[in-house]
């Protein structure tokens, strides 16, 4: 039952008849409202490949801010919509459902980040791009898990950070940049928080030879790093990276199996470029109930009827970009984000 289970996440519900006469009403509208779509990783794979562009949050705020389109229509959470709002603010922004949050977003507002701004008075704040527009306006600098480590880098050794709201990212930037000054707010993700060591311990049992991707997410981090070092994990074939480098991995590995600790939706994109490696989930249950959110009938709807609509308030909108586009400044261009 399992072996089915796992079979068959990362591939389309819809037969390929329906997915194509979907598909062409998707162009057709998207073309009739001059819209871009752009999709999130870990959408369901008809939406991904639907998609004008799919990544993660760096590479898709990249296109955001360089479309030519009228319209974006954002396939992924609220908070990613509202990124692509505060870089292009006289494009209109789509959401197909206003109530795709963020499990993460939400652990953290803009009066509690002031209240911890108040007690470090001085320190920098480094904003993980997995927060409000608000709480952006309130950030000195966003990142991402690809370019955390750079940004913080970046501030002077001698100047405390407060790194918000992912205590597992938090906790792995510190410890590859040895920064000692940085204080850690504990947010975290419910998927990644989720994916427990006990589960790597158990898919690397049944797949002795699997390479094994982690998100640094992932609540089972520190000990993928501990079990590496002690050599229960295989250190040469163990590692931490973002969404987008995940799929850049993907697409280079020989390796017959490879484990992955992250949502389930990646694994479409990492099974379309490389077939020869069969990709199985670390916990097959991993799935983002808000980005799931976001259905096939939904998009239609949002380019038939310009539904639903995002807005930031201009002056949030103008504090929020200036952390975003510093954040854009810094890492690698190429898909590397969340």
């Amino acid at each position: 039952m399992a072996t089915n289970l796992i079979s068959t996440i990362g591939a389309r519900t819809m037969g390929d008849a329906e997915y194509e006469a979907w598909a062409a009403e998707v162009r057709a509208l998207a073309t009739a409202r001059d819209a871009v779509i752009l999709a999130h990783n870990y959408q369901v794979p008809e939406i991904q490949d639907v998609a004008d562009f799919t990544g993660d949050s760096l590479y898709l705020s990249r296109v955001a801010a360089q479309t030519e389109a009228s319209t974006i229509l954002f396939c992924g959470v609220h908070f990613m919509a509202e990124t692509a709002k505060i870089l292009s603010p006289n494009k209109t922004v789509l959401i197909p459902d206003a109530a795709a949050g963020c499990s993460l977003a939400d652990t953290i507002d803009a009066e509690q980040l002031r209240a911890w701004k108040a007690e470090y008075p001085g320190a920098v704040v480094v904003a993980y791009v997995n927060t409000s527009a608000a709480v952006k306006a309130e950030s000195d600098i966003c990142c991402t898990s690809s370019n955390a480590a750079d940004v913080v880098r970046s501030i002077p050794e001698d100047t405390e950070i407060l790194f918000l709201p992912d205590q597992f990212l938090g906790a792995h930037v510190q410890r590859v940049t040895g920064r000692n000054n940085m204080h850690i707010w504990l947010g975290e993700c419910h998927v990644h928080a989720g994916i427990s060591p006990t589960d790597v311990r158990e898919k690397v049992k049944a797949h002795p030879n699997a390479d094994i991707l982690v998100h640094p997410e992932c609540g089972c981090t520190t000990s993928v790093l501990y079990l590496a070092s002690s050599g229960e994990l295989p250190a040469d074939r163990t590692k931490i990276l973002s969404t987008g480098g995940m799929v850049k991995a993907a697409e280079t590995t020989t390796a017959p199996e490879v484990l992955v600790a992250t949502e389930i939706g990646i694994l479409h994109q990492m099974r379309k470029v490389n077939f020869r490696t069969k990709f199985l989930p670390m916990n097959d249950k991993a799935s983002c109930r808000f980005m799931k959110m976001i259905t096939p009938a939904k998009v239609i709807r949002a380019l038939r009827e310009g539904l639903e609509e995002v807005t930031v308030a201009p002056d949030i909108a103008a504090r929020a970009r200036a952390s975003v586009e510093k954040m854009i400044a810094i890492g690698n261009p190429s898909k590397g984000g969340e």
